[in-house]
């Protein structure tokens, strides 16, 4: 992976044409040029599936570049961002009906137009991930990829010991089946449960739906975790750069 995990700086430049290498991969926060000099010298980075050298050129916007085996983003134009969705709070960029949408928390940061990736209802809270990686985006979207995405609800309780049996087995709705890739009792406070679970379905309100039909219905969500990119301490409302790191995890996790 690549030597640290520096965030692209947004003052990166942006190329017009085949760059040096070692200015490519130090513009993309892997580290000094004289490090990236080193990965390359110690052939650690490849290249649309070639071993690169010293001396090589690259164009960011279509290399396939990889450095110690994962998936390097070197195209300064595209942007990653983890945000914290606010309850209340509309899944879309701008609302024609003037509800607050996740652009008005952007503060105009961002230069480059992002998307969403996914959608939480106005109810519902926790991690969205914005991008203009469109090819990113949809694989990350397309249930045929399996990125799991992980929720934490407040349910009515009390939970019955077979439910994560249940829920794993399969439940039918009125749109088809759908079953939980891992579930947990987080805490439970008699009438009110904490559970946490973990799915790769994208079908509208899902997860309410399928708590709901088995007798457990909802009353908080906060999704926690869209494949390896946790929410952790972000504040609710605030967004941030995704990693080097957490960049070539999303990758690995759509297969590339």
């Amino acid at each position: 992976m690549p030597r640290d995990n520096r965030t692209p700086s947004p003052d990166a430049p942006v190329y017009t044409g085949p760059e040096r290498l070692q200015k490519v991969l130090a513009a993309a926060g892997v580290g000094s040029r004289r490090a990236c000099e080193d990965l390359i010298f110690r052939r650690k980075v490849t290249v649309n599936g070639r071993v690169a050298q010293l001396g090589d050129k690259v164009d960011p916007a279509t290399a396939v570049i990889h450095v110690n085996g994962e998936r390097l983003q070197a195209d300064t134009r595209l942007v990653y961002l983890a945000m914290n969705k606010p309850r209340g709070v509309v899944s879309t960029m701008a609302d024609e009906r003037g509800r607050t949408a996740l652009a008005d928390f952007l503060n105009n940061r961002v230069e480059q137009r992002v998307y969403h990736v996914g959608r939480l209802d106005a109810d519902s809270e926790g991690l969205l991930l914005l991008t203009n990686d469109g090819t990113l985006a949809h694989r990350l979207m397309h249930p045929s990829y399996g990125v799991q995405k992980t929720y934490l609800c407040e349910v009515a309780g009390p939970i019955p010991r077979n439910l994560g049996k249940r829920l794993a087995a399969g439940i039918e709705l009125e749109d088809g089946p759908v079953s939980v890739d891992a579930f947990r009792v987080v805490d439970s406070l008699g009438r009110t449960a904490q559970v946490e679970l973990s799915l790769h379905e994208g079908r509208k309100h899902i997860v309410r739906r399928l708590l709901a039909e088995v007798g457990h219905p909802v009353s908080r969500l906060v999704r926690t975790a869209i494949g390896p990119i946790r929410l952790g301490d972000l504040r609710s409302g605030r967004t941030r750069r995704l990693t080097n790191a957490e960049v070539a995890a999303l990758f690995k996790a759509v297969g590339d």
